[in-house]
């Protein structure tokens, strides 16, 4: 295993810059917010951890990037920033999200609640449902695993056409695998950050979508007609677990972070890190490092303690599930959709330890 453990003085400059304007703004901020910002450049911080590196497969390694420091992010012309007139973000579910209704719309909502805590001050408003024919993509049947996959290309250009005039960033989300072109095995996501689009599938953040007896395999490995859209009825849909929506909402945060313009974060342990696979994916935090957190505060301008106070109202409440009504999962029997604050657990005190250096 390696560490990457910048030197205090490169991380006081990535997150406050040497420019004299920029470090004015920084020193403009609320005393609070500094004292948690200031945290990046703390030796042995209790809050932010270095990046470590557990496989020659991970993101850093085989990707290599250029940094991106605040100034950078800042002065990059070609990132784009909500306006009173585009402030909502917009999210699409192509084909279920659950076994049942109720599940689906459960969960649906859940995304959006996290969506507008994480990015507090912007509205989240949710598209109609949509079954996959409504995109008129392309799909096919993967030679490796055998399951359904769909053109994430044409899922953009669909987006691209329905995207809302308030729109800030459209983002269309399934539990149907994606490929980005034939010859490539699969894509977690795919985004135009020019046209403020993204599609990210769930589907492989199943627990059994590796095993060997995983259910979404199709038995006929014939390509269907591109018209023939019923292949997807009824097609498998992984259970949602607290696994699953911790998952689920670090991949949609992290994605739609790249929209607002904000590169891989490679300065300590960070949403904002790629990844290369389910296992480094998971070693992500689920919150942004300061130098990440300042570039978002810097595009929609919220209050930091306001946005994590909105957060744990989020984590604390309860599904409003229909009365009389349980949600099942269909080859479960009676299953509850999971507790949020059993997914979130870590990061609610992790967040509130937050809450105490900014209201010290």
């Amino acid at each position: 295993m390696q560490t990457i453990r910048h030197s205090e003085q490169t991380l006081k400059t990535a997150l406050i810059s040497k420019t004299p304007a920029l470090v004015s703004q920084y020193e403009s901020l609320d005393a609070g917010e500094r004292r948690l910002m200031n945290e990046a450049f703390q030796p042995n911080s209790a809050l932010f951890e270095p990046i470590t590196l557990h496989s020659e497969s991970d993101w850093i390694t085989s990707h290599p990037e250029a940094p991106q420091d605040f100034e950078q992010f800042f002065n990059d012309p070609k990132r784009k920033t909500p306006s009173p007139e585009k402030s909502s973000i917009y999210i699409q579910s192509i084909g279920s999200l659950g076994n049942t209704r109720i599940i689906s719309e459960e969960y649906i909502k859940w995304l959006k609640g996290y969506c507008e805590a994480f990015f507090y001050g912007l509205t989240v408003k949710l598209l109609e449902p949509i079954p996959v024919s409504a995109t008129r993509c392309s799909f096919r049947v993967n030679a490796h695993t055998q399951n359904l996959q769909i053109h994430a290309g044409d899922i953009l250009t669909f987006l691209k056409r329905k995207k809302p005039e308030n729109a800030f960033c459209v983002v269309g989300i399934t539990m149907i695998d994606l490929y980005p072109r034939d010859s490539w095995n699969f894509v977690f996501g795919q985004a135009s950050l020019t046209d403020g689009v993204g599609i990210f599938s769930f589907a492989r953040y199943g627990s059994d979508f590796y095993s060997s007896r995983y259910e979404g395999k199709v038995k006929k490995l014939e390509k269907s007609s591109s018209s023939e859209y019923s292949v997807f009825d009824n097609y498998y849909i992984p259970e949602i677990t607290s696994v699953f929506l911790l998952r689920s909402c670090k991949t949609l945060t992290h994605e739609i972070g790249h929209i607002f313009g904000m590169r891989h974060c490679q300065w300590l342990s960070c949403l904002m890190q790629g990844s290369n696979h389910l296992e480094e994916a998971d070693r992500r935090p689920p919150n942004l490092c300061p130098i990440c957190l300042r570039k978002l505060q810097c595009a929609i301008g919220f209050n930091i303690v306001e946005r994590y106070k909105a957060l744990l109202r989020w984590i604390d409440d309860e599904p409003s599930n229909k009365p009389g009504v349980t949600p099942k999962h269909s080859r479960e029997g009676n299953v509850n959709l999971p507790k949020r604050v059993e997914a979130f657990k870590e990061w609610k005190e992790w967040i509130m330890k937050c809450l105490a250096v900014l209201q010290k």
